[in-house]
């Protein structure tokens, strides 16, 4: 069975930097694209960004563009979701998930993807 797990996530002070970490387990991940998701109190749980299973796309959301970056390793069955400039709005858990294509496709529509991590917590606050 796949098992996806997230790590990184942690306390920061608005401006700074984490980078997020999603290991794969039980299957190799490099025929599907990997997306981000987050969810922040009280609201719903949005797309972030996605890879595509070789790396060469990337897709994000309009309001993490400029700040956020997505890699992979395929090799360590690892990808990566490095955060920059990070503010408050940022605040959420933050979860990886595979999807059933190699592409990331046009949306972060959740019907597309078919494993979920548990999601680590990422707080930005001074």
């Amino acid at each position: 069975q796949l098992q996806l797990v997230e790590s990184g996530g942690g306390l920061v002070q608005p401006g700074e930097s984490l980078k997020l970490s999603c290991v794969a387990s039980g299957l190799r991940t490099s025929y599907s694209a990997i997306g981000w998701f987050r969810q922040a109190p009280g609201k719903a749980r949005e797309g972030v960004s996605c890879i595509s299973n070789g790396g060469m796309n990337t897709m994000y959301a309009d309001s993490v563009k400029g700040r956020f970056t997505n890699s992979r390793d395929n090799l360590k069955n690892m990808a990566y979701l490095h955060m920059n400039s990070l503010n408050v709005d940022d605040t959420a858990v933050y979860y990886c998930a595979t999807r059933t294509a190699a592409d990331c496709g046009s949306d972060f529509s959740e019907v597309a993807y078919n494993y979920w991590g548990q999601g680590t917590q990422v707080t930005v606050s001074s």
